[in-house]
């Protein structure tokens, strides 16, 4: 099946050919770059230099349509909701990596995202590509709006608790902490390397655009409101997300049942990996790979639970998701092109 990649130059972009170079049945035969069309990939990308030799297209929605199967978006965001629907509409199925769809109320998008929503009926269409959560959806949907990272380990970490009703969904605090790769290529002094090297730094306290995002997922699984605590930080280290949250139990529970809860929700689901008791996810544990590692520590003097989730935010978090969503559509093997190892150390 022949496959596009509109965003190409961004770290995203280049984590969707990365994976896709080694996919059995997806062949990428177009990256496309508003900013650097023209030039050859591997101009932008030296790593490239040899295996991928193809020049940056420019976007034209008739030769995206008439020459592929599915599109990739991993354009900033603000883009794709004006470049997806015209894909839609030529009858491309389309992921996109961006946040422009993943909000069904537009209301949300001036104040979260600072610019106009996409139409209503494409924000209603759009189905949520948390693959372990919607894989019937996934699987006959039209377009997919791919999770943000944040969300990604948040609620895969949160939602089998929130779903059985063990846990209080009005305590819930979430301490996120991100790699540098998180904030995109785009040059900015907070990712500047003298002001992020050997040094930890929160960010976006209260105001992160990602909160809506979990909060409308979890408000919809607990079929209640559920209103988060979110504090997000940068951390010196290129990349990786550990989310580390605190909730209180309903009541008592012994570790080992809520470990069992989650061996049980996750059976079948390849990608995330639950940590026997005692034992936590580290980011170096997952990073280059499309896992989710999840552990516990279960404070019974308090009642209180803490669950540590932990992904590589340009993999599990974008790219990697994005094509574990891909095979869905197409019903194929959720994990063709995926099988990689972490890389460790």
């Amino acid at each position: 099946m022949k496959v596009a990649v509109i965003g190409g130059t961004g770290y995203g972009g280049v984590e969707l050919i990365r994976l896709l170079a080694h996919h059995p049945y997806a062949q990428l035969t177009s990256v496309v770059s508003h900013s650097q069309s023209g030039k050859a990939l591997a101009e932008v990308y030296p790593h490239l230099h040899g295996i991928m030799e193809q020049t940056l297209d420019a976007f034209d929605v008739q030769q995206l349509a008439q020459d592929h199967d599915l599109v990739f978006l991993a354009a900033p965001s603000g883009v794709s909701k004006d470049i997806l629907p015209q894909l839609v509409e030529q009858g491309v199925r389309c992921i996109d990596l961006s946040g422009d769809f993943r909000l069904k109320d537009p209301r949300l998008y001036p104040e979260w995202y600072n610019h106009d929503p996409a139409q209503e009926t494409y924000l209603q269409e759009a189905v949520y590509g948390l693959s372990e959560i919607y894989r019937e959806d996934i699987a006959q949907a039209k377009f997919i709006a791919n999770p943000g990272c944040y969300p990604t380990a948040t609620l895969l970490g949160l939602i089998p608790l929130l779903k059985e009703g063990w846990i209080d969904p009005h305590t819930l605090i979430i301490d996120a902490k991100s790699g540098v790769s998180g904030a995109g290529r785009k040059q900015s002094l907070g990712t500047h390397f003298s002001e992020t090297n050997e040094n930890l730094k929160v960010y976006k306290l209260g105001a992160h655009q990602h909160i809506p995002e979990i909060e409308q997922i979890l408000s919809s699984v607990g079929q209640k409101e559920v209103k988060i605590t979110f504090s997000t930080h940068l951390v010196p280290m290129t990349r990786g997300i550990m989310c580390t949250m605190y909730t209180q139990l309903q009541e008592a529970k012994a570790t080992q049942d809520i470990i069992d809860l989650y061996h049980s929700f996750y059976e079948g689901h390849a990608f995330v990996r639950i940590r026997p008791e005692g034992v936590w996810p580290a980011t170096k544990e997952v990073y280059g790979s499309n896992y989710c590692d999840i552990g516990f520590a279960n404070d019974q003097r308090t009642g209180r639970l803490i669950i540590v989730a932990v992904i590589d935010n340009v993999v599990k978090g974008a790219a990697g998701q994005a094509i574990q969503n891909m095979n869905i559509m197409n019903a194929w093997d959720e994990t063709a092109g995926l099988n990689v190892l972490p890389v460790y150390p």
